[in-house]
């Protein structure tokens, strides 16, 4: 179980990727992680570390600070 902010993190970033039109697999492989971490994160269950976040930014095609916007 995550904190509340894991969780809106996790949301965001899974509404994020949907929009950048990505499965979690193809995801995974930009980032050079395993897709089951990245449905720990959008599940909420692991916060990524700072170095991850700005992976995800990059793949994503957004600024870090549209991630957190809570």
């Amino acid at each position: 179980m995550g904190t509340e902010r894991e969780k809106k993190l996790g949301r965001r970033i899974k509404r994020l990727r949907k929009q950048a039109k990505l499965t979690q697999e193809e995801m995974a492989e930009k980032l050079r992680l395993s897709s089951k971490y990245i449905q720990f994160i959008e599940a909420g269950t692991r916060m990524p570390s700072l170095k991850t976040i700005y992976k995800v930014a990059r793949a994503l095609g957004v600024k870090v600070q549209k991630l957190f916007p809570f």
